[in-house]
């Protein structure tokens, strides 16, 4: 990344899941303040919706509506200006999958559970170019337990989800290779990075290894007293992952440190490119509630579908009917 960083807006609760829209708008969602809210390029917030909850990943749906990964609300705690979370709100009842009409702010749930499996904090997302969406259940933490986490598939209709991965050690961050074969998962406790290749829409090969109980590929295992939270992937296939303390890390497709890129808050927490030829970064800063903007010398990977208040546009849907789920 080539500038300074560019302050977009600020005065956010706990933003992360940024989603640069063609206008130059992006959404964000406010975990703490349990909404969707759209910022314009001047900086002007407008509160798309009110989720209630902790509404957490975000990413367009083929209809041009958002899906919300919502992880059902958290404790919250300030000190020194900076906000951060803690565990389960009180009256947590579970997390949810939720899809929001940008136009006029209705919203509905979509999932709640995969069978009789409940869903307990759904985290990220990525939609495939089939229309169905990738998402991690980061679980919820306890006094003294912590939930295992999980990858799942789904489609925005609420006609079908499914168990991809598991168990993994409360998932985070999740992105698709530029060609779609590998799927990309971040955790944060760990500070690991997996990959596993995508046979179908829903489906993964799982290299194990030698360990039967290896999840899959690992690609990074960054070790020291670091966090990874969401990613990104820029068009030469380049992740780019929110790593705690105050930096973006960016390997190579092969798990190679390629740079690192330093932010003035310990808890960035997101990535998203978008702007003109995608080569704009937009970067949660979440303990201290900002959104920014760097300059970036690779264009990102485009999204699967894209949208111009809340209606699709016809070049982006790309689903690929062949391979759709049956």
């Amino acid at each position: 990344m080539q500038s300074a960083a560019r302050l977009v807006a600020e005065g956010l609760r706990f933003p992360e899941g940024p989603v640069p829209l063609s206008d130059g708008s992006v959404l964000v969602v406010e975990v703490a303040a349990g909404c969707l809210t759209r910022i314009e390029p001047d900086g002007r917030k407008t509160r798309v919706a009110d989720l209630g909850g902790g509404p957490n990943g975000a990413a367009i749906a083929p209809d041009g509506r958002c899906i919300v990964c919502n992880n059902g609300g958290s404790r919250w705690h300030e000190r020194d200006g900076r906000l951060m979370p803690g565990l389960a709100a009180d009256g947590y009842d579970g997390g949810w999958i939720e899809v929001v009409d940008l136009g006029t702010g209705a919203h509905e749930v979509l999932y709640r559970a995969c069978g009789e499996v409940p869903l307990t904090g759904p985290n990220d997302i990525v939609f495939d170019r089939d229309g169905g969406f990738w998402f991690t259940d980061h679980g919820r933490v306890r006094r003294r337990t912590r939930d295992r986490g999980a990858v799942y598939y789904a489609r925005p209709d609420g006609s079908l989800i499914r168990e991809a991965v598991f168990p993994l050690d409360m998932p985070n961050g999740i992105g698709l290779s530029p060609d779609g074969r590998t799927l990309y998962v971040a955790e944060t406790m760990t500070a690991r990075l997996w990959a596993f290749e995508v046979t179908g829409p829903g489906e993964v090969r799982r290299s194990r290894g030698d360990l039967l109980w290896q999840p899959g590929r690992l690609l990074v295992g960054l070790g020291g007293y670091n966090f990874f939270d969401s990613l990104a992937v820029d068009s030469s296939g380049d992740i780019y992952v929110a790593t705690l303390p105050g930096r973006i890390s960016v390997f190579s497709p092969a798990g190679e440190l390629r740079r690192e890129i330093a932010v003035d808050d310990p808890v960035p927490t997101n990535i998203a490119f978008g702007g003109e030829g995608r080569r704009t970064a937009f970067i949660t800063l979440s303990s201290s509630g900002r959104l920014i903007a760097l300059d970036n010398d690779i264009s990102g990977l485009e999204p699967a579908f894209d949208t111009v208040d809340g209606a699709a546009r016809p070049e982006d849907t790309r689903n690929n009917t062949a391979n759709q789920i049956r």
